[in-house]
């Protein structure tokens, strides 16, 4: 199923993430932000478990920014997890 997420304290604008029912991403975009590192970090989390990929993106901070894209990719996955159950597209 294909999510939609809001990142907060970035340059992005919005995610686009598409996690199976296996908890496997399938496919990733984001749109606004830094288009070749996210364009890269997309295809490099393509095919892997979304809990792996959260473990290993959070935390990770851009400058003095409390936060980073990659860190609201993980706050995306982790939503999407907990939220997988119920349906919901837009986390």
């Amino acid at each position: 199923m294909i999510y939609e997420y809001r990142p907060e304290g970035v340059c992005s604008k919005l995610f686009k993430i598409d996690v199976d029912d296996d908890g496997i991403v399938r496919h990733a975009e984001v749109l606004g932000g830094c288009h070749g590192n996210l364009q890269g970090i997309c295809r490099l989390i393509e095919g892997r478990p979304a809990e792996e990929v959260a473990a290993t993106l959070s935390g990770i901070r851009c400058g003095m920014k409390p936060t980073s894209c990659p860190d609201q990719i993980s706050k995306a996955l982790t939503q999407i997890a907990s939220q997988a159950g119920e349906g919901k597209r837009t986390v």
